[in-house]
């Protein structure tokens, strides 16, 4: 009788919920993960809002750029293929993946097709070897060869690999923000400010918007984040509507950054969709040979890859997700769908799509789960439509998030054994590379150069992963990469 009752309460406990919320429930944790749909939702949409320059900043790059034939791409349609891919990847991460990472055009990426790839290669050959670049990360992936290399890393790189993007979007942010600038010499290369002044009307927005969203942040108020930058989004129309400040322009240092704070003329805007598609898959090898552009689909590789290991583990232990190793749930299906990320984005003629950081902001707000994504991907899709509204919230104001967040990722640094001086070195050049360089790939290749060159130097190379040492060689070829190309040119 007593175990036919036992038996009864533990079918009745594990059986499903009969219910559509119940059932949703169990599908993204939420309950299991200890966080509220209410949580989610504000998650996902602070995620947005930190996100959503790069439906104005990707056509800003892609947009205009002339290819080696003379051809360029419109910048409303680059801004639309940006919502949509940005969208459709971040949805399918929410589902798929089930954790909070939004998806959207990676601007390390976007920056090196505009610069460098475009001067040999017309924009459709360029996506498509961003597309043979995503087919690769998807079967290094879906091998299990991505998550051997992933589980190959120390703990202690993992945890300073979070650390040091802590300071690297903390480190845009001052920088989105005007409140340290280049000075254009050689010695200092950054200052405070214009000339060390920080008074113009931009930067003040975003020290009024650090200290609400501190200050919130602080007295623990659920939201804080989002109603910061709602707050100072209304100070700041209302300061521009006053002093007619204007935008920056590269002329006007006093000026806002990317976008002027103002009520849109518009709210409503159709999306063109005809980038979709235009790729030529295999044109590149034909117009500049196959070693040149083997070399260019390694580059795009390396970055995709490592740009994206080095967020995933950064948010994942942000979010409290992540194990001791630094894994975390469903990692495999996450690092298949990041891969096809890229191939979507080269599909679109939207660059690269992978994981951004700034998705910590939503982590910061309490999202654990995938359902943040769905909201975040939801709003992209809309924004194709309501892209005026985008460019409401100035660059300075949801600069402050990410300073906000990036103080939040950094204190994992206690978690770092800084006892042994041949780990302490590799974990120091891993975390400043990164906002030094302003590129995570860089301070992860730095940090494994280091570590299997320093620890294997100091007796311990039977502790490294024979992994490691290949990555890390492949991470000297990658920053050697120029000289190598001059090389194959000439033969």
């Amino acid at each position: 009788m007593t175990i036919l009752r036992e038996t009864t309460i533990s079918a009745s406990t594990s059986a499903p919920p009969t219910t559509t919320k119940g059932r949703l429930d169990r599908f993204f944790e939420i309950s299991a993960r200890g966080t509220t749909w209410g949580t989610e939702v504000r998650g996902g949409v602070l995620t947005f809002v930190t996100m959503a320059y790069i439906v104005i900043l990707n056509p800003l790059i892609l947009g205009g750029t002339k290819d080696v034939v003379g051809h360029s791409l419109g910048t409303a349609q680059v801004a639309a293929v940006t919502a949509l891919s940005a969208g459709v990847m971040t949805l399918l991460f929410g589902l798929i993946a089930r954790l909070p990472f939004a998806f959207a055009a990676g601007l390390g990426i976007n920056s090196f097709l505009a610069v460098n790839v475009v001067k040999i290669l017309t924009w459709q050959e360029a996506m498509g070897l961003v597309v043979i670049n995503g087919i690769i990360i998807v079967l290094l992936a879906a091998t299990g060869l991505r998550r051997l290399i992933f589980n190959a890393v120390p703990a202690q790189l993992k945890t300073a690999i979070t650390v040091g993007i802590g300071l690297f979007i903390a480190f845009i942010g001052f920088v989105d923000s005007g409140f340290v600038r280049s000075t254009n010499l050689s010695s200092p290369p950054v200052q405070l400010g214009e000339a060390g002044s920080i008074a113009t009307l931009p930067t003040l927005t975003f020290l009024v918007a650090l200290v609400i969203m501190g200050v919130l942040m602080a007295r623990r108020v659920k939201g804080a984040l989002l109603i910061g930058i709602v707050a100072a989004t209304v100070v700041a129309i209302i300061a521009e509507a006053i002093w007619h400040v204007g935008p920056s322009m590269g002329k006007n240092p006093a000026g806002w950054n990317l976008t002027v704070p103002q009520l849109p003329t518009s709210l409503v805007s159709l999306p063109d969709l005809s980038l979709v598609g235009q790729v030529d898959l295999f044109g590149a090898f034909g117009r500049i040979g196959a070693l040149a552009a083997i070399m260019l689909i390694f580059t795009l590789v390396f970055t995709n890859f490592f740009d994206a290991m080095g967020s995933m583990t950064g948010l994942a232990r942000s979010a409290g997700l992540a194990a001791e190793d630094g894994t975390f749930p469903r990692l495999q299906s996450a690092l298949i769908v990041e891969g096809v990320g890229a191939i979507v984005g080269g599909g679109t003629s939207a660059s690269s799509n992978t994981v951004f950081v700034e998705s910590a902001s939503g982590i910061g707000e309490g999202a654990k789960t995938g359902f943040a994504s769905v909201v975040t991907g939801v709003l992209f899709l809309l924004a194709m439509f309501f892209t005026p509204l985008t460019q409401v919230v100035p660059l300075e104001v949801a600069a402050a998030a990410l300073v906000i967040v990036g103080a939040l990722m950094v204190v994992q640094i206690r978690h770092i054994d800084f006892s042994e001086f041949s780990s302490v070195l590799p974990v120091f050049l891993t975390i400043i590379v990164m906002p030094l360089t302003y590129s995570i790939a860089n301070g992860i290749g730095v940090g494994f150069i280091s570590w299997v060159l320093i620890r294997s130097l100091a007796g311990k190379a039977r502790e490294i992963s024979p992994l490691l040492w290949i990555v890390a060689a492949g991470f000297l070829i990658y920053f050697a990469r120029g000289p190598i190309e001059g090389l194959l040119g000439q033969v």
